[in-house]
């Protein structure tokens, strides 16, 4: 059996160095993706849309039939925020998973950015603050800003691109924006119900009303018990005419929301569901321009 032949070190040498100048050769490798961890993925959602390829995302609440205010972190988040050169949060009290995770990791130097410190809002007159800022479109676009200066500081040669899809995001959100100012227009003053606090960014946007006892709404997303006569309150709404939607929150609805969504749909008055994540196969833009839809054909009636 006749061996391989066996070349000498002079002619493995020119092949090398004729390879080389055919420019066949060792890569520069492509940069590591910036690692980023938003605690819902509608904020995972907006940092894919600003960093594009530059970012890999974990979005530690994902599950739309998941109840966000039930949520208990795991070892995994952890490890992810430990990693993490980007953190993005809801903030408020919503998540505070995200920084004592963060904390417990070890990890001092990652850019933490919180939308309700980035929307500028303040409690109203009676003390109460609406966390639920993912609904109000012009502190998403603030949102979007942010992340593109941190993930511009992390990877400066990136920073024009990441700027760029801010703009885009923006632009689109303000095309959304528009048509919630077209149902003001139409529909402004119009009275609603909620089961939930959580859209309230958005009706108001469009001009309506909520005319729910606030001692329901509360009670629901703190999850407690509705007494009998704020429950009674509520159900009268939905007869004469005395409001003319009931927007109801799907991820955490109970005994007593599915109570009131029944009473709605006995008088006719129309639902509009809402989440607090990202329903499965939505981005964020397209999930508000479903909403602001269905907003628009309860009221066009």
């Amino acid at each position: 059996m006749r061996g391989l032949p066996i070349r000498a070190p002079s002619t493995l040498l020119g092949a090398s160095l004729a390879l080389i100048c055919a420019g066949v050769g060792p890569v520069d490798a492509a940069p590591a993706p910036i690692p980023v961890v938003a605690s819902t993925n509608v904020y995972g959602d907006v940092v894919g849309q600003v960093g594009g390829d530059r970012v890999s995302v974990v979005s530690v609440l994902g599950d739309p039939a998941q109840d966000p205010h039930s949520y208990e972190a795991s070892t995994r988040t952890r490890l992810e925020l430990s990693r993490a050169e980007v953190v993005v949060e809801n903030g408020g009290g919503y998540d505070e998973f995200v920084g004592r995770m963060l904390r417990s990791s070890g990890n001092s130097s990652a850019q933490r950015i919180s939308a309700v410190e980035v929307s500028g809002k303040e409690p109203d007159d009676g003390g109460e603050f609406n966390e639920h800022v993912w609904y109000d479109l012009p502190t998403m676009g603030r949102v979007a800003d942010r992340i593109a200066r941190a993930l511009g500081s992390v990877s400066p040669a990136d920073a024009d691109v990441f700027e760029k899809n801010a703009e885009d995001f923006k632009e689109k959100l303000a095309g959304l924006e528009a048509r919630t100012d077209r149902i003001e227009a139409r529909d402004a003053g119009t009275p609603v119900a909620v089961t939930e606090p959580v859209p309230l960014y958005l009706t108001e946007a469009c001009g309506l009303v909520n005319r729910t006892p606030a001692a329901f709404s509360e009670a629901v997303e703190e999850g407690d018990e509705v007494s009998p006569r704020v429950l009674r309150e509520t159900l009268a709404l939905f007869t004469g005419g005395r409001v003319q939607a009931l927007v109801h929150n799907e991820q955490t609805s109970g005994a007593q929301t599915e109570q009131a969504k029944e009473a709605a749909e006995d008088n006719g008055i129309p639902v509009v569901p809402v989440t607090e994540t990202l329903p499965e196969g939505k981005d964020y833009l397209g999930w508000m321009a479903d909403t602001i839809t269905a907003l628009d054909r309860a009221l066009d009636r």
